[in-house]
């Protein structure tokens, strides 16, 4: 399984961005499927996660801005982020746990900068 995660990039506060994570190979539908951030200097961080049946949790700070989704039959994660502040600046991270094994995978990371 791979993930490659696109869509980072610069762009002032109240803008919008929408990052797109894809997999390779099988389980991605089968999934709980999430993005996480993180900065230097500090742990990374769950973002937002869906999982297989399409329920959402959020990090406080993204509630209301973020929104994850996920089409399985392109087997890609997005994450639709508006509002977005200087605070939100970090590298993101697709990650995808497949639930029969537990086995947890990563993406490369796409940063993401907003200027104040």
């Amino acid at each position: 399984v791979q993930l490659q995660a696109s869509g980072g990039g610069l762009v002032p506060a109240g803008g919008s961005l929408r990052l797109s994570c894809t997999a390779s190979g099988p389980f991605f539908s089968g999934s709980s499927v999430g993005w996480y951030r993180q900065v230097p200097g500090k742990q990374r961080e769950l973002v937002a996660r869906i999982t297989r049946a399409g329920t959402t949790t959020y990090a406080d700070s993204v509630t209301g801005r973020f929104t994850i989704s996920r089409d399985n039959t392109k087997k890609k994660l997005y994450l639709q982020m508006n509002s977005l502040k200087p605070e939100d600046t970090a590298v993101y991270y697709c990650n995808m746990l497949e639930t029969v094994t537990n086995t947890e995978f990563w993406g490369q990371g796409t940063l993401v900068t907003v200027s104040s």
